[in-house]
């Protein structure tokens, strides 16, 4: 179904209809929304896929879409879930974080998610040891630090990174470039 013109065709017309209400959403998550709900009205009512494309509507899914999204975000709000906060730029966690993209770009022979898996955990364990010191379902769970993030800043400081440097793009860019890669967007 995602190869045909009518598919390609609706995915533009909702991602247009998101665009004017402000909302935005990952096209790969917009193609899995029309085609979930096509081959459900098919299914449901016993008729060929390409028979339930005259039950599709733009307009009515990007609203949809966009009061999810505005739900989601007003309940996350309510909830104290929020957008997690930005470490200090010159964090030497976060510097180690960014430092380590090209050499697992290197070691997984150019595997983007690999890389990514790897930057994303470690950010989320960083995000953890910074935001949540005090966090009691964690007691004993690292080591003899504890959760005193002043005392991993002090350990990570001490192996002597060179950390203001990764915090420049280009400085960046280019160590992911001489590690044999490059990424650029479609």
């Amino acid at each position: 179904m995602r190869n045909t013109k009518a598919f390609k065709e609706a995915v533009a017309e909702t991602l247009a209809e998101l665009a004017q209400r402000g909302v935005t959403l990952a096209p790969a998550m917009v193609e899995d929304t029309i085609d979930r709900n096509v081959s459900t009205a098919a299914e449901r009512l016993g008729i060929q896929v390409r028979s339930a494309w005259r039950y599709f509507n733009a307009a009515a899914l990007a609203d949809n879409l966009a009061n999810s999204a505005r739900s989601f975000e007003q309940s996350s709000a309510n909830s104290g879930v929020g957008q997690a906060p930005m470490p200090p730029l010159d964090n030497p966690e976060l510097a180690l974080v960014l430092a380590s993209v090209p050499n697992a770009l290197a070691q997984s022979g150019g595997d983007l998610y690999s890389a990514f898996l790897n930057v994303a955990v470690n950010a989320w364990m960083a995000g953890h040891i910074h935001g949540e010191d005090g966090c009691a379902g964690c007691d004993g769970s690292r080591g003899p630090s504890g959760h005193d993030w002043e005392a991993r800043m002090r350990t990570i400081t001490e192996l002597q990174p060179d950390i203001t440097k990764w915090f420049d793009r280009d400085v960046w860019t280019r160590a992911v470039n001489s590690a044999g890669f490059t990424v650029t967007r479609r």
